[in-house]
């Protein structure tokens, strides 16, 4: 997949700053941000290929996961690097809030940061480690959160972690990240 969608570095709306992560999309639809603001579009946006298929484990995952009748339109994959971080922010870009955003963590733990509804709001944090799932739904769709950074590599025997792509450095992490990104329509 990494191949026919080659991760790329989003930038800022307003400031034009580049991410720490870099990421892609697969799925009808992929999530970027640059100048032109946030949104999903079609197609890369260095190659102006379509994105390929959502992997069919990850569209298992939803299936047992999500409780949503209709199927995910965007899978981002986000690549952290040891020391990248992705700051408190709320999944809004989407038109239909009813379905959860489900989220698959591979590579290194990271320590996930969430809150309420609010900026403000207090907030937690947890350990995503690698084969979790999270599932943000329901009066909870729209929390804050974000990666605050990944912890040290856990002490695992050489080969013992998982195979992560090459695009993902030693040390780091690859999160899924499955949305609905249009209505959902009544049968």
């Amino acid at each position: 997949m990494l191949r026919e969608a080659p991760p790329f570095t989003p930038t800022m709306p307003r400031t034009g700053k580049p991410f720490s992560v870099r990421m892609t999309n697969c799925g009808p639809l992929g999530w970027v941000s640059d100048r032109a603001g946030y949104r999903y579009q079609a197609r890369h946006p260095e190659t102006g290929r379509p994105w390929p298929a959502m992997p069919a484990a990850a569209m298992r995952a939803w299936a047992d996961l999500a409780g949503c009748p209709a199927g995910p339109e965007a899978c981002l994959v986000n690549l952290y690097a040891p020391g990248t971080r992705m700051g408190l922010h709320q999944d809004r870009d989407e038109a239909e809030f009813a379905a959860p955003v489900l989220s698959l963590s591979l590579g290194a733990t990271a320590l996930f940061r969430y809150g309420g509804l609010q900026r403000s709001d207090p907030t937690r944090s947890v350990r995503l480690s690698s084969g979790d799932a999270l599932v943000i739904g329901g009066p909870s769709r729209l929390i804050f959160h974000g990666v605050d950074r990944l912890l040290p590599a856990d002490l695992l025997a050489p080969g013992s972690g998982p195979a992560l792509p090459e695009a993902v450095p030693p040390g780091g992490r690859l999160n899924l990240t499955l949305r609905r990104v249009s209505a959902i329509r009544p049968a």
